[in-house]
Parts: structure tokens; sequence; C-alpha cells
């Protein structure tokens, strides 16, 4: 019985682990861009924020460093989904309202990369054709990268649910965070903010 409960407790974890490693691991390109590295620049982004980065644009440079803390906190977030001791009732429905949240937005945003770029291969959509071979990076990387950030960041949540004794309010609030973030991607793009 205990090797049972602890394997349970292991197989919960790693969705956590996951979503940490993932944050982390992707706030390192976000910080050397910001402190203006040009390593990868030229090939994985639009040449829009090519050509920002090349003169230093302090607005793209604060939303890198901004985003790079996010994906910081991304990893944090992950970590605290797989803290052994429980969280109270408050803590425990703001971990599954920004995991759910965190989670449907990404996955949204990295299927939404994918997606367009499989629709501009297929010759059923048109772009610019310097941007072809970007949009290779943003269908192929980018895209499946942040798909597999939403997944972890949403196994985690719903392992993080598993370990919580009432977990009503903290389901509504899970629910409330993907929900959110589902109409704010589509806010976003219906409006060609995102």
């Amino acid at each position: 019985m205990n090797l049972r409960l602890n394997d349970t407790r292991h197989r919960a974890r790693w969705p956590g682990l996951a979503a940490a490693v993932w944050g982390f691991v992707f706030a390192v390109p976000s910080f050397y861009w910001a402190m203006g590295g040009m390593g990868g620049v030229e090939s994985t982004i639009s040449p829009q924020l090519v050509e920002l980065a090349r003169r230093q644009d302090p607005g793209l440079i604060a939303v890198v460093w901004a985003t790079g803390v996010l994906k910081v906190v991304g990893g944090v977030l992950g970590l605290a989904l797989v803290r052994r001791r429980p969280w109270g009732r408050t803590a425990n429905c703001l971990l599954q309202l920004m995991a759910w949240g965190a989670g449907v937005l990404l996955a949204w945003h990295g299927a939404l990369f994918v997606v367009q770029g499989l629709l501009v291969q297929a010759g059923l959509i048109e772009v610019n054709p310097e941007s072809v071979p970007v949009l290779r990076w943003y269908t192929y990387l980018w895209g499946p990268w942040f798909v597999a950030g939403g997944v972890a960041f949403m196994l985690a949540a719903r392992a993080h649910l598993g370990t919580v004794a009432d977990r009503r309010y903290p389901r509504m609030a899970g629910v409330a965070g993907g929900l959110g973030a589902l109409v704010l991607s589509v806010v976003a793009l219906v409006t060609g903010i995102g």
C-alpha cells in the first residue's frame, strides 16, 4: 500500500516539474535577447521583431524582459503545484486559476502557430515570402513548444487538484482561469492583437 501511495505521489509531481522546467528553460532566450544577444533572432522570429531587436528598441526590450520574468513566474508556479504540504483554500484557488489560465493560453497560442503554418504550407493562406522560413520555426518549434507548456500546466493543475481535500472552490477557480484565458485569446485573435 505504501509503495502504491508513493508511486501515485511521484506520478502526480511530474507534470508540475515539467511545467517548471518548461518555464525556466524558456526564460533563458528571453533574458539573452533582452540583454542584447542576437543569436537565433534572425532565423526564429518575425522580420519586424528582428529589426526592432537590431535597433535595441526600448519597447521591445521591455516586453522581452517582461516575458522572461513571466516565464520564471511560470516555473515557480510549476514548483508550487508539486509542494508536498497542503496549501490553504485561497492558495489552492489561486494556483488552479493561474495554472489553468496559463495552460489554456499557451496551448491555444501554440496551436494557432501550428495551424497557421500548416495552412500556409498547404497554400490556403498567403503570407509575405520573406516570412516563410520564420513561419516554419513557428510551425515546428515555437508552436509545439507552447502547446507542450500548456499541456504541462494543465496536467500539473489536474494533478495538484487531486491532492486538495476540498476541491469545490479550487475547481471553480480553475474553470474561471481556463475560460478567462480562452476568452482573452479569442478576443485578441478577433481584434488582431494576438
